[in-house]
């Protein structure tokens, strides 16, 4: 139904808005000298799921606005149809890097002003970094691997498994409103299932801007933990293989 070409750029343009605002909400939470500062969890999961609403529905008429390797995945089982997949990761994975540098750009007085002054210690002007690696990809509260997979695979299968069901529903896809609940699901996500691991549940949300964040000269960014980088990866895609497996036996 959608050509390679316009599969390619639909991907590219919904997941750069996904993520230009997903990395943007944590980094106006996130960040010194935002007007967001500390606003919360809360917050960080309706920034997510709005930034899906406007990535997917932009994308929607080109490629159906997957955004997310886990849902191609799911769909290519449920469908098998294989033919287009790579096609649609890699315009994934080159939209997620993309707004992942737009959402630096958003903040880069702020990225670069990413010290905080002691409280305690006015006289001598001490200083601590804030974070950045967290604005960019998830971090777990708790490091454990089999925990953390668990985690993002569960919370992969509550994502997909209802996407593939909401297809079932008549109208739903016609009417647009499909769209709008996956951005409400993805919001219940966050605050029902975040909390340990930060809720990956997407391949290239993860893993495009970690390398964003690798590269970009941000002051004090400290490390990109890519000795965890594999957990949002595989437990998305495993969870997302588990929705399309557990969808065509139930359904």
């Amino acid at each position: 139904m959608y050509s390679n070409g316009d599969i390619f750029v639909g991907e590219i343009i919904g997941t750069a808005i996904l993520i230009l605002f997903g990395a943007g909400v944590c980094a106006a939470v996130t960040l010194n000298h935002s007007k967001a500062k500390a606003s919360g969890w809360v917050v960080i999961a309706f920034g997510w799921g709005f930034g899906v609403l406007a990535g997917a529905y932009t994308a929607g008429p080109l490629s159906g606005g997957h955004l997310n390797p886990a849902v191609t995945l799911g769909i290519a089982i449920d469908t098998e149809e294989w033919g287009k997949v790579w096609i649609y990761l890699l315009g994934q994975m080159v939209g997620a890097m993309l707004g992942a540098v737009l959402a630096y750009l958003v903040y880069f007085a702020q990225f670069n002003a990413n010290v905080s002054r002691s409280v305690k210690d006015k006289v001598t002007s001490a200083h601590e970094p804030t974070p950045t690696l967290g604005i960019f990809s998830t971090i777990p509260e708790i490091r454990n691997p089999v925990a953390n997979m668990v985690t993002e695979i569960i919370a992969t299968i509550a994502l997909v498994l209802p996407i593939l069901a909401f297809g079932l529903t008549k109208g739903l896809g016609e009417s647009g409103t499909q769209t709008l609940i996956v951005a409400f699901l993805v919001v219940g996500i966050g605050l029902s299932l975040g909390g340990p691991t930060g809720y990956a549940i997407n391949p290239a949300r993860d893993l495009g801007p970690r390398i964003v964040h690798t590269f970009l000269p941000i002051p004090n960014k400290g490390t990109s933990d890519w000795s965890y980088a594999w957990v949002p990866v595989a437990g998305p895609l495993i969870g997302g293989a588990l929705a399309g497996l557990i969808y065509n036996v139930a359904f």
